[in-house]
C-alpha cells in the first residue's frame, strides 16, 4: 500500500486538529476547575458550570517558547439575584490570572 504526497499531509492535518481538540478540551477543563475553585474560596456561586473561550492567541514564556495563551470567561453570583462576569487567564496548562468582575459582599 503506498500513500500520495497529500494523503500523508492530509493525514497529518487531521492528526493536528484532533491534537489541539483533545489540549484545547483539557485546558477548558482545567480553567472550569479554577473558576469552581475561587467561587468557593470566596463563598459565590458558579452560574451555568461553564466557561467561555474569550481570547486566543500566541505568547512567548520567558523562557522562549511559543505558547497559547486563553482567557476564559463565566458568569458568578454572590446573592443568586445578579449575574457577575470574570474571567481566568491560562497560559499553557497554567492558571496564570483569575478576574472577578466587583460584586456585592453577602
Amino acid at each position: 500500500m503506498y500513500f500520495e504526497m497529500l494523503d500523508l499531509f492530509m493525514l497529518t492535518i487531521i492528526c493536528l486538529i484532533v491534537y489541539y481538540w483533545v489540549s484545547a478540551q483539557k485546558i477548558r477543563e482545567l480553567a472550569l476547575k479554577a473558576a469552581r475553585e475561587e467561587c468557593l474560596k470566596l463563598d459565590l456561586q458558579l452560574l451555568d458550570g461553564s466557561v467561555s473561550l474569550k481570547k486566543l492567541k500566541l505568547k512567548r514564556a520567558d523562557s522562549g517558547h511559543l505558547a497559547l495563551l486563553r482567557v476564559y470567561n463565566f458568569e458568578f453570583s454572590a446573592t443568586g439575584a445578579e449575574r457577575y462576569s470574570g474571567n481566568i487567564t491560562m497560559f499553557g496548562l497554567k492558571v496564570e490570572q483569575v478576574h472577578l468582575q466587583p460584586h456585592r459582599i453577602v
